[in-house]
């Protein structure tokens, strides 16, 4: 699927390529449901008694896997070029893949009365009816939606945080005026990140960089109550903070809530570990804090988790995952995101 940071925001951007990420595992597996279902529906028309059904079925598959899968892998190897080219020439190449694929095979398929061009209009109707359905999907998961999940997020934090920020930098405005005005310039810095266009993905520095100026803000209020531990083994090394691409205000939110709902609450507040690693070329970012039994569970901690995970199948499909572990008195956010470089 084409995720938001692929739909088009300028005239230049317009002429890329609509169709879907190839190198997709989500794209892949709804290809193979797709045509699967195509020609499920095939036989089932043709077929003349519903006895003969099974059997015709299990003839049909056997001539359509192989070449789906074969036209499948030959679409990945081409997905980095078909991606480039305008929609009228990925068209174009996408048809030659495919007609190409069954031409190839039809002789080793195929009986006597079989006719390659039948199978090759039947194949080009599977494409059609592929790029018909990621289309509709493209519309569902338009990036209005996102945009609107993205600012209901960002609304949620900023009423009760910006409060009690001000509050913290009141509190040293007199004592430590120095302070007070570094706060205020992290203050101002933090809401113009959550006020700017959030729909392309950034880099991983700036986002670390971000959770930094908001735990300054609040280590002002918090003091010693608030501890923190970042670890970060295998992803400096080689520049890769500058590198590696996140969905903006994805890490944030998630120490957010760590300082919400585990340290604030507790009397001799808590600690805080945040790890990021990379994990068969994957980024693993974790977030785990202390908690208390006897505390009240807070709805606004799931719905934080949900908004994050609807942004994170926008962004990467199938190919990412938010998962949440409670284990005695820890509470542990895993995210795994496809590692994303700057094209080059």
């Amino acid at each position: 699927m084409a995720s938001i940071k692929q739909k088009p925001v300028s005239p230049v951007a317009a002429q890329a390529s609509v169709l879907p990420d190839f190198r997709n595992l989500g794209v892949m597996l709804r290809v193979l449901l797709v045509v699967n279902l195509a020609a499920m529906f095939t036989v089932l028309i043709k077929a003349e008694e519903l006895e003969r059904f099974p059997g015709e079925l299990v003839l049909m598959a056997g001539r359509v896997e192989l070449p789906l899968f074969v036209v499948l892998l030959a679409l990945y190897a081409l997905a980095p070029i078909l991606m480039r080219l305008s929609p009228l020439r990925a068209g174009g190449g996408l048809t030659v893949v495919v007609v190409g694929v069954v031409f190839a095979l039809w002789p080793m398929l195929a009986t006597h009365e079989d006719n390659p061009w039948r199978w090759a209009l039947w194949a080009l109707g599977a494409v059609v009816g592929c790029l018909f359905y990621f289309d509709y999907r493209n519309l569902l998961y338009s990036p209005a939606l996102t945009e609107a999940r993205l600012l209901a997020l960002t609304a949620r934090i900023r009423p009760h945080f910006l409060f009690n920020s001000l509050n913290a930098v009141l509190g040293v405005i007199r004592t430590d005026p120095k302070l007070a005005e570094q706060s205020l310039e992290e203050l101002a810095d933090l809401f113009r990140v959550f006020m700017r266009d959030n729909r392309g993905l950034v880099p991983l520095g700036d986002e670390i960089a971000l959770c930094e100026r908001y735990l300054n803000l609040e280590r002002l209020r918090l003091g010693d109550k608030l501890r923190v531990r970042w670890s970060m083994k295998g992803v400096k090394e080689g520049g890769s903070l500058n590198h590696l691409k996140v969905p903006p205000l994805l890490l944030q939110p998630l120490i957010e809530n760590a300082v919400y709902h585990g340290v604030e609450p507790a009397l001799n507040g808590g600690d805080i570990v945040i790890r990021l690693g990379i994990r068969s070329g994957r980024l693993v970012l974790e977030v785990d804090n202390s908690v208390m039994d006897d505390l009240p569970h807070h709805i606004g901690n799931q719905m934080a988790m949900e908004n994050i995970r609807e942004r994170l199948m926008l962004y990467y499909d199938l190919e990412a995952a938010l998962t949440t572990v409670r284990r005695d008195d820890r509470y542990r956010v895993k995210v795994q995101i496809p590692l994303r470089r700057p094209s080059k």
